[in-house]
């Protein structure tokens, strides 16, 4: 069994900082992509970041040059580095891990940038 768990998450001022992490374990044999979705009460899920097993990423527009994604291969870990932080980006934020076969998902952690 695979379990992804996520920390890090909270409650910001505009213009701050958060990092998120998400640390894979169980049945996972190789380096594979990883991401951070996110979801806000009636909006639709959107990608935020991804990171394929090479190590190139993909940003959606909104976060570009404030988020960065970056990971531990050693660790099966995952990271979401979270600066100027605004209030558009207050959402549940999970973590995806791709293995062949299945996804798996994180329990989702809240970010909440409010002054």
């Amino acid at each position: 069994q695979v379990q992804l768990v996520e920390s890090g998450g909270g409650l910001v001022q505009p213009g701050g900082s958060l990092r998120l992490s998400c640390a894979a374990s169980g049945r996972i044999f190789g380096i594979y992509a990883m991401g951070w979705y996110r979801q806000a009460p009636g909006k639709q899920r959107e990608l935020v970041a991804a990171i394929t097993s090479g190590g190139s990423t993909n940003y959606v527009d909104s976060v570009k040059g404030r988020f960065t994604i970056f990971r531990d291969n050693a660790k099966n870990t995952v990271y979401l580095q979270m600066n100027s932080l605004k209030p558009d980006d207050t959402a549940v934020y999970y973590c995806n891990l791709d293995l062949p076969g299945r996804e798996y998902w994180g329990q989702g952690t809240q970010v909440t940038v409010s002054s």
